[in-house]
C-alpha cells in the first residue's frame, strides 16, 4: 500500500519508527518530513500529506506532532481529509470502518512507540463498511462543500 507521513519536530522519533514499521511490512512510505528537531510550523507538513492523500498518491497518511491534535486541526481544513487523533486500537478501527478516516494523528508525548505501532497496525489493516455509515461520512463531505 502507497501511504505518506509527516510530522513536526516533536514527532521526529515516532515519525522514523513507523516508516520503518511500515517499510518492514512491505509498504511503500513516502516521509514528507520535518527531518530534523528543530522548530517548524506544523501545518506545513499537514498540508503536504494532505494533499497527497487528496490527489490519490498516497491511500492513507500519517501524522504525528506532540499530541495529534494540532496536525489533524490543519489536515481536516483540507477538503476531502477525514483525519483522527486516536490513543486506543478500538478508535483506531472505528474511525476507519465507521468514519472512512484517511489520515491518522498521533501524539508523540501522549503514547509511547509501541502503542502508537499498534494503532498504525489497527488503522491500515481496517476497511471502511459503508451501508448506514456511507450516508454519514457524505454529510461530512457535505459539511466540506457548504
Amino acid at each position: 500500500m502507497d501511504l505518506v507521513i509527516g510530522s513536526d519536530h516533536a514527532g521526529l522519533s515516532m515519525k522514523a519508527a513507523i516508516v520503518s514499521h511500515l517499510n518492514g511490512l512491505g509498504h511503500t512510505v513516502v516521509d514528507m518530513g520535518t527531518y530534523s528537531t528543530e522548530s517548524i510550523d506544523y501545518p506545513d507538513y499537514a498540508k503536504a500529506v494532505a494533499d497527497s492523500v487528496v490527489a490519490g498518491d498516497a491511500a492513507l497518511g500519517f501524522l504525528i506532532c506532540g499530541t495529534g491534535q494540532g496536525m489533524s486541526m490543519a489536515a481536516n481544513k483540507v477538503n476531502g481529509i477525514r483525519s483522527a487523533v486516536v490513543s486506543d486500537t478500538f478508535s483506531a478501527k472505528a474511525v476507519r470502518e465507521h468514519n472512512n478516516a484517511n489520515i491518522l494523528c498521533l501524539g508523540q508525548r501522549i503514547i509511547g512507540e509501541g502503542l502508537a505501532l499498534d494503532l498504525v497496525d489497527a488503522f491500515i489493516t481496517q476497511e471502511f463498511a459503508g451501508g448506514r455509515h456511507e450516508r454519514r461520512v457524505n454529510k461530512i463531505i457535505a459539511l466540506e462543500q457548504g
